[in-house]
């Protein structure tokens, strides 16, 4: 068997362009997965394999490989690391948010020159609520303006995290030429030949022994308080050994106390090695991370725990789908159990079995075929038909379901249609192949006009999938302007009264309802409570009620929106002992929605975005006059060390097209990232034009 305490699963994730790919190509070469590095610039790195990746110089999937680690001095026997590089642009979270799910530890890379920026933000929260231990390597410090001891305070005051120094920079921008090792109080410095392994070990600089020891006593004050014996001997003057240290920063970072921070800079190949020492020496093996809980098929709570042991159930989560030419790829963890080659095991979502018919390691996009796999592999599956992202594979004999993952809704989509006739049916599947892949890419077909509607999570997300249609699957289609996702809601609280009758011979419909309508809190969405007493309306009608009116909410009153941030109360109402039916009461539901909500206040809501938008200096004054024109919201303006970063909310639909404007004011250097914040109430005039388009659109029809 295989021993699990050599083995890490970890994710990389970062901000767009702080370098997580060129760190997981160095990675790859050291380890010696590789022989030739690839550059991200040059369309080259191994883990963007996609021609859209290769073309953009960005990450868009999520990319698996496994290599093994014997340490930077070949102390160990060697550690078998499953790693993930995930995208770092705002549209594709869903890939960071699934990785993370899935993975025992992870590395977040920060720009030495960029710092904390808002999509390391949004990972960074996405792995707290996966409670997902981290080293934290702060990359590019040959940058002009990069500056390590800057990230780490932003670490503390941005993210709230507790970064533990591990490593102090020699020389900063063109003058960086290695690290510090606090705990041995070694100096790594390598040449300039771009060879990771030519780096000699030498004494601290002169310059920086105050400096060495100053960090080196903050990183053991913080890392005894992990163990009470250690920190007695070391309050009564006995300074623990390096291996007691080890011990502490490792409990610390599983717990999330703290995270060990390196530095260097991939590019350059200086400073990696201490990052991978830090994964074996400080994350946690599958077998010390907490269990997963599991519920039973009806989704309750059992109050077992699928524990990493090869010889307790199988327990697995689908995380990813990648379809290529051998067909559909089920990216994998397995959490609990063993499987091989040719066995059956059970889709807990769908209820039926599924044969796995090869299992593969993958090394991006090259595959090694293996006979089995045990806890703790992340591993893909060929020949699953029925498994979707987030479900989970069971021991048919022994079934329990995995917390499942949920997926946030797109907020905007454009209308396809493909250019030739012939081209619908080829059309068709693709989409169906790319949304089975993408949980938070969505396609819908508009009954009335006959259109297909592509829904994603912003304008990149949804070019891309329109390139990967054209490229990948040779299907040309033309595109229809972006449409924002409006959703309406209510101002004003309403108490009526509705009856449905209905007699036309034989047995008749009744169903009298007394409710109450009010606007809910923004989040909720939809609220149903039922007020009743006594027996006015019995109990086994309220379902009735609740489902006629979770139904209407789907259509909005005034543009056919759907309605969010309602609450309905059933209050009293009356029935006939012989009319009465559950039918009858969803109907006098559904007619209540349509009597009610139109005088309930009805308001269009926009989506809002949370904007973080790079300028440099001398065109400030220009960006904020244009996000004030795109009724922008600035929250704050802070100085970077090659520009200034202006956070602000902004509605999405004065969004369309700002990349090229705002690159066409900084002369190309600007930059932003923008993520959904929440729903907010739309002007009147923007209301009046929202409502204008969708009765245009019902006249069509």
């Amino acid at each position: 068997m295989t021993d699990l305490s050599k083995y890490r699963n970890i994710g990389i994730f970062a901000h767009v362009d702080a370098g997580k790919t060129t760190t997981t190509e160095r990675i790859l070469k050291l380890t010696g997965k590789i022989h030739k590095l690839g550059e991200v610039h040059d369309g080259a790195a191994t883990t963007d394999f996609m021609d859209q990746e290769k073309e953009r110089g960005i990450t868009i999937q999520s990319a698996a490989t496994t290599c093994f680690w014997p340490g930077s001095t070949q102390q160990w026997e060697p550690h078998r690391f499953n790693i993930i590089d995930t995208p770092g642009h705002v549209d594709f979270t869903i890939e960071v948010y699934r990785s993370l799910k899935v993975l025992d530890g992870g590395i977040g890379v920060f720009c030495g020159s960029g710092g904390v920026e808002p999509q390391s933000e949004t990972n960074w929260r996405y792995a707290n609520d996966s409670k997902v231990a981290r080293v934290i390597y702060v990359n590019k410090l040959d940058r002009i303006g990069a500056d390590f001891y800057r990230v780490v305070d932003q670490v503390k005051n941005v993210l709230g995290a507790k970064p533990l120094v591990m490593v102090l920079p020699i020389g900063t921008e063109g003058g960086f030429k290695g690290v510090v090792d606090l705990l041995t109080r070694k100096a790594w410095i390598w040449d300039d030949s771009g060879d990771p392994m030519k780096y000699t070990l030498e004494d601290v600089p002169a310059d920086m022994v105050d400096d060495v020891e100053q960090y080196r006593e903050e990183l053991i004050e913080t890392a005894v308080e992990q163990d009470d014996e250690i920190m007695e001997k070391y309050l009564g003057g006995e300074e623990p050994s390096i291996e007691e240290i080890k011990k502490c920063v490792r409990a610390g970072t599983i717990k999330l106390d703290f995270f060990p921070t390196f530095c260097g800079s991939s590019f350059k190949n200086k400073g990696v090695q201490n990052v991978l020492d830090g994964v074996v020496e400080y994350l946690p093996s599958p077998t010390e991370v907490p269990a997963q809980p599991e519920m039973d098929l009806e989704g309750n709570e059992t109050g077992r725990f699928a524990k990493v042991d090869t010889t307790a159930p199988f327990r697995a989560l689908a995380f990813k789908i990648m379809d290529d030419k051998y067909g559909a790829l089920t990216f994998t963890r397995i959490y609990s159990g063993k499987i091989k080659k040719g066995d059956s095991v059970l889709n807990t979502f769908t209820r039926k079995t599924e044969r796995i018919g090869r299992i593969i390691e993958m090394h991006a996009n090259d595959r090694n075929e293996v006979d089995g796999a045990q806890a703790g592999d992340i591993v893909a599956l060929l020949g699953m038909k029925n498994t979707q992202t987030g479900h989970t594979l069971a021991d048919e004999n022994n079934p329990g379901t995995l917390e499942p993952m949920i997926f946030p809704d797109p907020v905007i989509s454009i209308a396809v249609a493909p250019k030739e006739k012939a081209s619908a049916e080829k059309m068709g599947i693709a989409i169906g192949k790319m949304v089975a892949e993408d949980p938070s890419f969505r396609v819908e077909t508009d009954e009335d006009s006959g259109e297909t509607i592509l829904k994603g999570m912003g304008e990149l997300h949804l070019d891309i999938k329109v390139d990967i249609l054209k490229r990948t699957y040779g299907v040309d289609v033309s595109v229809g302007k972006p449409q924002v996702a409006y959703r309406e809601s209510i101002t004003q609280t309403i108490n009526d009264s509705y009856t449905h009758k209905k007699q036309s011979g034989g047995s008749g419909q009744f169903a009298k309802i007394d409710y109450k309508i009010e606007p809910g809190e923004p989040g909720t969405g939809y609220v149903f409570e039922s007020k009743v007493v006594g027996g006015n309306v019995p109990k086994e009608f309220w379902p009735a009620v609740d489902k006629g009116w979770k139904n209407s909410v789907d259509k909005g009153v005034l543009a056919g929106y759907p309605l969010v941030d309602v609450a309905f109360t059933l209050l009293d109402g009356g029935f006939h002992a012989v009319d009465s039916s559950a039918i009858a009461f969803e109907v006098a539901a559904k007619a209540a929605y349509r009597q009610s909500i139109a005088k309930a206040g009805p308001q269009i809501l926009e989506p809002i975005m949370k904007l973080d938008v790079f300028v440099p200096e001398d065109y400030i004054g220009d960006a904020i006059g244009d996000l004030n024109r795109r009724r922008g919201m600035i929250k704050s303006q802070e100085p970077t060390g090659t520009g200034i970063r202006i956070k602000a909310d902004a509605p999405l639909g004065e969004m369309f097209g700002y990349i090229g404007d705002l690159r066409g004011m900084t002369s190309g250097r600007g930059q932003f990232s923008m993520e959904f914040s929440h729903y907010a109430a739309a002007p009147r005039n923007i209301s009046e034009v929202v409502i204008a388009e969708a009765a245009k659109r019902n006249e069509k029809k």
